[in-house]
């Protein structure tokens, strides 16, 4: 099990005080009856919408920002995958238009909208490459599972060999239950899944998400802790994280700057771009809005299918340094968040995220792996 890198005099205290008291996990019951999942006529999970008036991008106060990150950690991933294929064709593939194909070189300007933050949505792949099969890329993927009797679609990300990390909108109805047959399909490219698929053992909300008591400005959307984590079925023994890889992930604002700013690659499989059927890369400088629920707000293009998406710092291989240094918190492939809601006006182009906190993502993962410790 990767050790945590403490940051902060006050960080195991802080920890050990909020384990049982503040937070509680709660997990859908193992085994899960097995279904049937229609992959080709998956529907996007419904983005959360908020009706709010977007938050102004203004930087946060120190002292807020120090409240809310008062405990700060990083738990390393692992670019060790093996790469070795195991391609299953889920649906046949689709002919898509070439990328940016009007501006030529797949090439796509920078954008915002109504709420004037700038960001960039692009093809995760380069132009006529599959750069979603190499590692940070491929420990991303697609999230299908039973909401009644219809298949659903959310992304997902991995964050341990057997653990990946999506919203907690994606695993559970807010207030009401869990959702059932969770079924993840790493670096997912146009009906192909080319690590194979990894069927949900049992996923782990908080209980205050479960029972419809969390922490938010808009009741259900924009939330405290949209977040949640599922462990995966062994396959012949595997893990779906000896062969892709895995993610970093922090909490308590691990590269966010004292004023709440923090620069986020979003991944994720959003169904009105290429319709789903490629992942999606947006890069925007994120902030903190203390009124919607301490969420971390990015420009975006990105729309239903990308939620559970991963929220990156760092995002790539670190070049080899020569005559200078990195920067503070430089660790790289660090999932801080994942995508949990947009507005309802969708001119405004932004998207929302919990932030990772302990008594969130330290919580559920510490629960997940006290129960599978295998897969951790």
């Amino acid at each position: 099990m990767n050790k945590i890198l403490f940051i902060g005099a006050l960080a195991v205290t802080s920890c050990a005080l909020v384990t049982g008291v503040q937070a509680q996990a709660v997990r859908s019951s193992p085994p899960q009856t097995p279904a049937v999942l229609d992959y080709a006529h998956a529907k996007p999970m419904s983005l959360p919408r908020s009706n709010r008036s977007p938050t102004s991008q203004q930087a946060a106060s120190p002292t807020a920002i120090q409240k809310l990150f008062s405990s700060r950690g990083v738990v390393p991933g692992s670019d060790s995958g093996d790469g070795k294929l195991s391609p299953i064709q889920l649906v046949p593939s689709v002919v898509l238009p070439t990328a940016g194909s009007a501006l030529g070189g797949g090439v796509t300007s920078q954008e915002y909208g109504t709420s004037n933050h700038v960001f960039t949505t692009s093809r995760a792949d380069a132009f006529f490459n599959t750069t979603a099969s190499f590692y940070p890329y491929r420990a991303a993927g697609k999230l299908f599972f039973k909401v009644g009797a219809g298949t659903s679609v959310c992304s997902a990300s991995l964050i341990k060999p057997g653990v990946i990390v999506t919203a907690a909108h994606c695993v559970a109805n807010f207030g009401i239950g869990f959702y059932s047959n969770w079924e993840y399909v790493p670096a997912y490219s146009n009906g192909s899944a080319p690590y194979g698929t990894w069927t949900g053992l049992t996923a782990f909300v908080l209980a205050s998400y479960l029972n419809g008591t969390d922490t938010c400005a808009v009741a259900g959307v924009v939330c405290q802790n949209d977040v949640a984590v599922i462990v995966l079925n062994k396959k012949s023994g595997a893990l779906p994280g000896t062969r892709t890889g895995w993610l970093s992930y922090a909490y308590g604002g691990y590269s966010f700057n004292p004023a709440g700013q923090a620069l986020i690659t979003q991944l994720g499989y959003p169904v009105a771009l290429d319709a789903g059927a490629l992942m999606q890369r947006t890069d925007s400088q994120g902030f903190v809005s203390v009124a919607d629920a301490n969420n971390t707000i990015i420009g975006s293009l990105q729309t239903g299918g990308s939620s559970g998406g991963p929220w990156a710092v760092n995002l790539g291989l670190p070049p080899v340094l020569n005559g200078t240094g990195f920067g503070t918190d430089p660790v790289h492939n660090v999932v801080v968040g994942v995508t949990s809601w947009g507005y309802i006006n969708t001119a405004i182009k932004e998207q929302g995220a919990s932030p990772f906190l302990f008594t969130n993502i330290g919580v559920l993962v510490n629960a997940a792996c006290a129960a599978y410790p295998g897969w951790c």
